[in-house]
């Protein structure tokens, strides 16, 4: 195991799919099924999806449909994910680790809307943090920092102060493009230069030091 890696931050921004909730088994059915309507390798797809609004995939995927249509084809799809939460479960030491966030400034922020990320946690028996940043806070999806930003403006810390949980490499190059660092969770997360990854949030301990000042034990010890 790797020695454990200590950072401190002032606030925690949070991914959920991947991060908090592994809905992996959901995204793959409905992803999968939407690339054999479109005719495209679902293998392919699933390598662009991740970490993105689901426009935004489609608009990578698709580049040549009209932004229009890629929006409703959007909206029909997050109906689908809401309505099917069979597979959906916490990420290993997501509960404890959340619960271990009490009183501290942290906050979610999330590709998917009020509808999806309310159910999916809810699925994975995981309360919402106080401060949510969804797909309709945003004008841009990630990779774009834009929500990691509006989450570090809400809680009114600075970014450099913030410490980023992603699975995905969109929402890792967000991360890094709002200037924060960044805590990869997950194999999927390895490849994309995270400041540390750890196998799952059981490798994360989190302790107020006072002065505002969270210190993060992230790793193996």
């Amino acid at each position: 195991m790797p020695a454990t890696v200590v950072l401190t931050a002032r606030a925690l921004l949070l991914d959920m799919d991947g991060t908090l909730v592994n809905s992996d088994a959901v995204v793959e059915r409905i992803w999968r099924r939407w690339s054999e309507r479109h005719g495209l390798d679902g293998d392919e797809v699933m390598k662009v999806v991740h970490g993105r609004q689901g426009h935004a995939s489609m608009a990578v995927l698709l580049p040549d449909r009209p932004v229009k249509q890629n929006l409703a084809d959007n909206a029909r799809m997050l109906a689908e994910e809401t309505a099917d939460m069979d597979g959906v479960v916490e990420v290993p030491g997501a509960a404890a680790f959340l619960a271990s966030l009490s009183g501290l400034p942290h906050a979610l922020v999330t590709s998917a809307d009020v509808p999806l990320s309310t159910a999916r946690m809810a699925a994975a028996g995981l309360p919402l943090p106080g401060v949510r940043i969804t797909a309709e806070s945003v004008g841009a999806s990630k990779p774009d920092p834009e929500g990691f930003l509006k989450g570090a403006a809400e809680l009114g810390v600075a970014p450099a102060d913030c410490v980023v949980f992603e699975d995905s490499g969109a929402g890792i190059a967000a991360g890094r493009a709002a200037g924060m660092r960044v805590v990869g969770v997950g194999a999927r997360a390895a490849v994309h230069g995270p400041d540390v990854v750890v196998r799952d949030l059981t490798e994360v301990r989190v302790e107020s030091v006072g002065a505002g000042l969270i210190q993060l034990h992230v790793g193996g010890a």
